[in-house]
């Protein structure tokens, strides 16, 4: 007698997702290094240590953020596409384990970094950055090529670099870890001026993505105005930071990006109610999930403008040795 155990392949899709997701939190922690050696015999500041292990903390946050709604969006999007592509299993595994690696950091409180938090998030930002390249193949190859229709309709072509801006985050969040407490630099400069522009500018393709699909809509909601409009004005207060003498009250540019983090979050709402409008509603939740306003996309914003509060927390830092 032939015995044969049906399961689903979403489950099983799950369960190695999970998996690997709890291989990667543990293998983390073993990989910790406890904190940089003093650089010739010098003690820093206590408050610069605090600032730097609080900014990476959120950057860690920003990066989880921004991985789970790479993890949660781009499951129903694919599913939508029955998965036609192997590879398009691919992301749901790696925005899996760089949520975890991301969750890890935040809530790592030693000033050393992970190599392995650090190999997870490259290989995330990597991973959408190949992504990129199949959604762009994948409009190109369609009857007519670049055209409107085909963006509107074609898989998403900004929506993997979701994955890429959670594996930088997640990059920056273990640099910020290993600098120097008193006068944290990137790739020579200044973290946080170097941070303040990098987020103005993932705030502006974020915007480009969600502005696409909102002009899909014919922005028949005023709210679908929202995202095209706020972060933009971020981006610039952000801009504005980056140029302001160090140590200088950053109070404008926090509450934009507070701003566009409940932005972010509200959005689910708004497209839930955009998904309870269908017909059926949530009672036929398992077409609407899939064809309505995607649930998961809008807290992208709100990873990013976290990314933009860690820059304002490094660039509000006064140096200081004792």
């Amino acid at each position: 007698m032939r015995v044969e155990a049906a399961v689903h392949p979403a489950v099983a899709l799950a369960a190695v997702a999970a998996g690997a997701g709890l291989l990667t939190w543990f293998a983390a922690g073993r990989s910790k290094r406890l904190g940089p050696a003093p650089l010739e015999g010098r003690r820093y500041a206590p408050r610069g240590s605090a600032v730097t292990a609080s900014a990476a903390q959120r950057l860690n946050h920003a990066s989880s953020m921004l991985a789970a709604s790479v993890l949660f969006d781009s499951g129903l999007e694919h599913y939508r596409g029955q998965f036609f592509n192997r590879a398009m299993y691919t992301p749901i595994i790696v925005s899996s384990i760089a949520l975890a690696s991301s969750l890890h950091g935040a809530g790592d409180t030693d000033p050393g970094s992970s190599h392995v938090r650090h190999t997870v998030q490259a290989l995330a930002g990597l991973t959408g950055l190949i992504g990129f390249g199949f959604h762009a193949y994948n409009v190109g190859k369609r009857e007519g090529g670049y055209s409107l229709q085909n963006l509107f309709y074609s898989a998403p072509i900004g929506a993997p670099m979701a994955l890429t801006l959670a594996g930088l985050l997640g990059i920056v969040a273990e640099r910020v870890r290993d600098a120097d407490p008193d006068e944290p630099r990137l790739g020579g400069k200044p973290a946080g001026r170097m941070l303040a522009l990098a987020t103005a500018g993932m705030l502006a393709g974020t915007t480009l993505e969600a502005g696409l699909l909102h002009f899909r809509g014919a922005f028949q909601n005023p709210a679908m105005f929202v995202p095209v409009t706020l972060p933009p004005l971020a981006a610039a207060l952000l801009v504005r930071a980056a140029g302001k003498s160090e140590g200088a009250s950053q109070v404008g540019a926090k509450w934009g990006m507070w701003a566009v983090s409940a932005m972010g979050i509200s959005g689910v709402a708004l497209h839930a109610y955009g998904v309870a409008r269908m017909m059926g509603g949530f009672d036929n939740w398992r077409q609407n999930l899939i064809d309505g306003p995607p649930l998961p996309a809008p807290p992208s914003f709100s990873g990013v403008a976290l990314g933009g509060l860690a820059a304002l927390e490094l660039l509000e830092h006064r140096p200081l040795r004792l």
